[in-house]
């Protein structure tokens, strides 16, 4: 944790702590997708998502405004990947995240929708808007982990007094992951040509956020090596 905060674009200590912290939460929510009609045929085709958001020519062919292109443009601007992510968990020397059983399946597919979150929730790359990102994964994926990372960065920016509402804007993306849609189940391919808007709206993820009143420059200064 502390080399998290130390640099925040250490990935692979998420996915220590991650690992560490899963607990019985992947169980937990593989067994949750089986009990939902739409979850349950996810759970059934068992798509790879890293593979269908690394297929460049699917998302360009997407609606204008639509989820797919939001993300296709987020990737873009930030030089990401999909594979990205599966490297650096990959790294973690006792995960079994690329083993042949369902819930390693599931565990992939909550890593490879990690960038997917912050479109729909509406926060970008930045040291906030990456703890609210993982604040609001905590009521979704019930893992500690998250946990962990969301308190350890809102103890950071209550310290820092900004006279910003850093460390409340981390609390309301909890809450905004508590009241919305259940994520993990939804058909993510079907969601990829919903327009932004309109797939923000039925998950429950539209309006303002106490993160988009913080200025730009401040969002990044929380997690600073001192």
């Amino acid at each position: 944790m502390r080399r998290l905060i130390a640099n925040k674009e250490d990935t692979t200590q998420v996915f220590e702590i991650m690992n560490a912290l899963a607990g019985s939460s992947v169980r937990r929510g593989y067994h949750k997708m089986l009990e939902q009609t739409e979850g349950s045929r996810q759970a059934f085709k068992m798509i790879e998502l890293a593979d269908r958001l690394h297929d460049r020519p699917w998302l360009e062919s997407l609606p204008q405004n639509s989820v797919g292109r939001a993300y296709l443009d987020f990737i873009d601007e930030r030089n990401l990947s999909a594979y990205g992510l599966a490297s650096e968990s990959q790294k973690v020397a006792d995960s079994e995240i690329e083993a042949a059983h369902p819930y390693a399946w599931y565990a992939r597919r909550l890593r490879d929708v990690h960038d997917l979150w912050h479109i729909l929730a509406g926060y970008r790359t930045d040291a906030l808007g990456e703890a609210c990102v993982v604040a609001f994964s905590l009521p979704q994926t019930r893992s500690a982990g998250f946990g962990l990372i969301a308190a350890g960065v809102a103890v950071e920016a209550a310290r820092a007094r900004t006279g910003h509402p850093c460390a409340r804007a981390i609390l309301q993306a909890w809450r905004r992951g508590r009241r919305a849609a259940w994520l993990p189940g939804l058909d993510y391919e079907a969601l990829m040509a919903e327009p932004l808007d309109q797939a923000r709206a039925r998950l429950g993820l539209a309006g303002p956020t106490l993160y988009d009143q913080i200025p730009v420059e401040l969002r990044n200064s929380l997690l600073v090596s001192s």
